[in-house]
Order: C-alpha cells, then structure tokens, then sequence
C-alpha cells in the first residue's frame, strides 16, 4: 500500500511539475527576420526552444516578457543560473551567440506587437459594441 500511494504521488509531481500553462498569446504570422535574426533562431531551436518554447515559460521562464539587457542574457547563457544549463562557448559561439541576442530582441518585439494588436482589437470591438447598444432601438407599434 505504501509503495501504491508513494508511486501515485511521485506521478501526480511529474504530471503536474511538467506541465506549465502557456502564459503568452502565440505568435500570429511569420516573424520578418534579417540574416543574423535567422541565424539566431536556428541556434534557438537547437539549444533553447525545449525550455523556452518560442519565447514563452515552458520547463523555464519565459523570455518576452523580461527586459534583460543583451549583456546579462549573455552572462545567463554562458554561467547557466539556476536550472538552467550552462553553454560554453564550444557549444554556442562567440557569433552564435550573437546571432541568437539578435533573435531573442525579434522575438520580444513580435510578442509586444502581437498583444498590441490584440487589445486594439479588444478596444475597437469594444467601440464597435458600445455604438451598436446605443443605436435606438425600433418601437414596434401598439394595437
């Protein structure tokens, strides 16, 4: 019995520890990327999508919403604090990892454009029906 309830809290961790909800609204359309934003994205998908899935909290912390500046994002990629695995540079290079500050800087910008263009959306729906709940309403006729 004892082994039961051990083995069925250890699953409950794992199913609820390796689940996270997606905090950000997703990313609507192709990013437009420069040579060096691409670049950065490949070593993205490489060494950093499966915790940081495109930028949002996955096994780590979202990205796109936390205004470090390119330097400390270097420090954090070359130390690896917390949980989060070092990468020298024998496995992102110097550029390399330029190209990714580059893409990880596109990724911000489009997440920040993304959730503006949903709450001008929100608001113009919100316009649109506020008008129409104040157009008069027809009477109808009595008889």
């Amino acid at each position: 019995m004892k082994t039961l309830s051990t083995t069925l809290l250890i699953l409950a961790c794992a199913v609820t520890g390796c689940h996270s909800v997606r905090r950000g609204e997703p990313i609507v359309g192709p990013m437009q990327l420069n040579t060096k934003e691409e670049r950065g994205r490949i070593v993205f998908q490489q060494r950093c999508h499966q915790c940081h899935p495109n930028g949002e909290a996955g096994l780590g912390p979202a990205l796109n919403n936390k205004p470090a500046p390119v330097f400390l994002m270097k420090t954090q990629v070359r130390l690896g604090l917390g949980a989060m695995p070092r990468f020298g540079e024998h496995t992102i290079s110097k550029s390399e990892l330029d190209d990714l500050m580059a893409y990880v800087i596109a990724l911000r910008k489009a997440d920040k454009e993304a959730k503006l263009a949903k709450e001008k959306k929100a608001e113009e729906k919100s316009i649109k029906d506020s008008q129409s709940s104040d157009a008069p309403k027809p009477v109808r006729p009595t008889k």
